[in-house]
Order: structure tokens, then C-alpha cells, then sequence
């Protein structure tokens, strides 16, 4: 179950074609759908993303915490995930990007929201980044 924040920005998106106000105002969310890793129960998170060609890139800062996200162990134990962007939902695989691509996809992200330079500096562990691919069947 989604805490108050979160649920409130599902509400305000599903409500709004996928936009919102307040601190995510004008920021390109999508809400994804991840199954839980332990009790198999869908959890749906806003998280900011990035588009690489025809795919949705989401970075696991968890806000710079030390630890990732729960949505990012969930889809690393169930990878087939749902996304929703403005008013389409899709399936689609995630698949965690590695190396130099994750390097450049992150510096991307910097570049659209600069917080992501600061989370980066706050914590020790490399912040996964995780490719959206659409599912074709």
C-alpha cells in the first residue's frame, strides 16, 4: 500500500492525465506498477523518468538513502513491471542498465533534475539505473 505522499500524487496524476503540482510540477513522472518480491502484491510508486529512444529510464535514488527503493527490489525479483505516462499504460520489462550506458543515462537525469547529483553525493552505494522496455506481446 502506497503511503499518503505517494498516494496522493497516484490520485492527483490518475486524475490529471498524468500531471501534477507541487514539488513534482512539471517533472515527467510515471507511475509504475511493481509485483512485491515477497508478497506477489502490486505496488504502484511516482517516480521520475527519462526517455532513451523507446525506452523509459528510472533511476533508484531512493532521495540519496542509503539503501534502494522497495520498487527496485521488487522488480529486480519480478522484472515484468506497468507503467503509466499522462493518460497510456503499458507493460514492460526492466531490465537494470550497467557500465558506462548507466553512466550516461544517470548524467542525463542530472541534467534534467540536478537533485540527482545530490542524492548521488549523499550515499556510498551506486544508484541503480533500470531501462523500461516496452513488452511486445
Amino acid at each position: 500500500m502506497p503511503n499518503d505522499f505517494n498516494q496522493q500524487i497516484i490520485d492527483e496524476f490518475r486524475a490529471n492525465e498524468g500531471r501534477v503540482g507541487g514539488m513534482f510540477e512539471g517533472s515527467p513522472l510515471v507511475l509504475l506498477t511493481t509485483k512485491g518480491a515477497r508478497s506477489g502484491r502490486p505496488t504502484t510508486t511516482p517516480v521520475m523518468y527519462l526517455r532513451d529512444d523507446d525506452r523509459v529510464v528510472v533511476i533508484a535514488s531512493n532521495a540519496g538513502a542509503d539503501n534502494n527503493p522497495a520498487w527496485y527490489h521488487n522488480l529486480r525479483a519480478n522484472p515484468e513491471v506497468t507503467a503509466e505516462i499522462g493518460t497510456e499504460t503499458f507493460e514492460a520489462e526492466a531490465v537494470v542498465i550497467e557500465g558506462e550506458e548507466r553512466d550516461r543515462l544517470y548524467a542525463r537525469m542530472v541534467e534534467i533534475a540536478p537533485g540527482f547529483a545530490e542524492y548521488e553525493a549523499k550515499t556510498d552505494r551506486r544508484i541503480p539505473v533500470v531501462a523500461l522496455e516496452r513488452s511486445t506481446a
